[in-house]
């Protein structure tokens, strides 16, 4: 089992940019994608960004241009944590939402949503026009 804990969500204005960060906890970490999802009210969890332990990457389109995912396998000696960042820039209003980390032993695929088991608590994205 994997833990994540999100933080870096906030509130800003459109155009603004905001980096989200995650830690991901646990003795099989460094074999898991991780990746990035989000909620709006009302709406369905959807993907936004997945990072493989090779560090091949896979966007969905809407995040394509904006987004970034990037993973750090080097924040602690006996490979039990992974760092995990999202910078978001020109956020819209349609980006508000809550956005979770998670993990899982899938390729890299936004949509795979099943695939990922291990899912943090979620930090707010709030985007003003």
């Amino acid at each position: 089992q994997v833990q994540l804990v999100e933080s870096g969500g906030d509130s800003v204005q459109t155009g603004g940019s905001l980096r989200l960060s995650c830690v991901a906890s646990g003795k099989l970490v460094d074999s898991y994608s991780l990746g990035w999802f989000r909620q709006a009210p009302g709406k369905e969890r959807e993907g936004v960004a997945v990072v493989d332990i090779d560090g091949n990457s896979d966007y969905a389109d809407y995040a394509k241009g904006r987004f970034t995912i990037s993973r750090d396998n080097t924040i602690s000696r006996d490979n039990t944590k992974n760092a995990l960042f999202l910078n978001m820039t020109d956020l819209k209003p349609e980006d508000t939402g809550a956005y979770f980390c998670a993990a899982g032993p899938i390729y890299a695929d936004h949509t795979a949503l099943k695939g990922f088991h291990d899912w943090g608590q979620g930090t707010q994205v709030t985007v003003s026009s």
